[in-house]
């Protein structure tokens, strides 16, 4: 790992979604982003929903995206650490990023130090969420009998499942959100409970596909990713201050 360089964060490709812009072009546009930050890229954290759907079966991955991983492994070649989250469409992960394409794979919230600065990192689903529906749906998505279960559909109806519901889930909610208010942002509330018990200096969040920063208390600021349907959007550490950008 590069000892100086700067940090990038960025969520919510969708890579496989048939929406804003084509999947084909969104993932060009990703792949490209990556070999423009590669060189200075000291780190790299990918914070879910990369893919639309991913379902990894034990000798079977999702068809497509071999710019990406392609890219995704030149760059972890190279030393540069990749860290991928999974996300509340491509929680299904397994091991085939880890071992075929060498990212850091993260399953829940990450803290780390960066530079002096505390950061605490998540795709986001579910944080903070008084949503009795959503997190009985998400504990089903994670529940380890059902998904054996339904690794035993064959592949071809498994992901011609997963990719028809996911491709319907976004559509029903619409690529763009609104912002609901700081009382009712659940990003929001769940980072003022972790302030209570832990200091951080920043919170690094996708899933709201909308990119926003906030100031939480006297010292922690949050931070949210936007999408890539239009947006490009990231955040870029270069080793004092953190920024949103975008990129096209």
């Amino acid at each position: 790992m590069k000892k100086n360089g700067k940090i990038f964060f960025a969520s919510d490709f969708h890579l496989g979604l048939k929406a804003g812009k084509e999947p084909d072009e969104r993932e060009r546009l990703a792949v490209r982003w990556l070999n423009t930050i590669a060189p200075e890229a000291r780190e790299i954290f990918l914070l879910g929903d990369i893919f639309d759907f991913w379902w990894e079966y034990r000798l079977v991955v999702p068809r497509g995206f071999t710019r990406f991983l392609g890219t995704i492994s030149s760059i972890t070649d190279s030393g540069t650490p990749v860290h991928f989250f999974t996300g509340n469409h491509d929680m299904w992960v397994k091991d085939y990023f880890s071992t075929e394409c060498g990212m850091i794979v993260h399953t829940s919230p990450y803290t780390c130090t960066i530079d002096g600065r505390k950061f605490h990192i998540a795709h986001g689903e579910g944080l903070g969420s008084k949503n009795i529906g959503y997190r009985i749906l998400l504990w089903i998505f994670r529940n380890k009998t059902l998904q054996f279960l339904y690794s035993m559909l064959h592949p071809r109806i498994g992901i011609s499942i997963g990719l028809n519901w996911s491709q319907h889930s976004r559509l029903a909610k619409g690529i763009s959100m609104d912002f609901m208010g700081e009382d009712r942002e659940d990003l929001l509330r769940y980072s003022r409970e972790v302030m209570k018990k832990e200091n951080m200096d920043y919170f690094v969040f996708g899933h709201r596909h909308m990119p926003m920063t906030f100031n939480n208390g006297d010292n922690g600021r949050i931070v949210i990713l936007g999408d890539w349907f239009s947006l490009g959007s990231y955040a870029e550490w270069d080793g004092s201050e953190l920024c949103l950008k975008s990129f096209s």
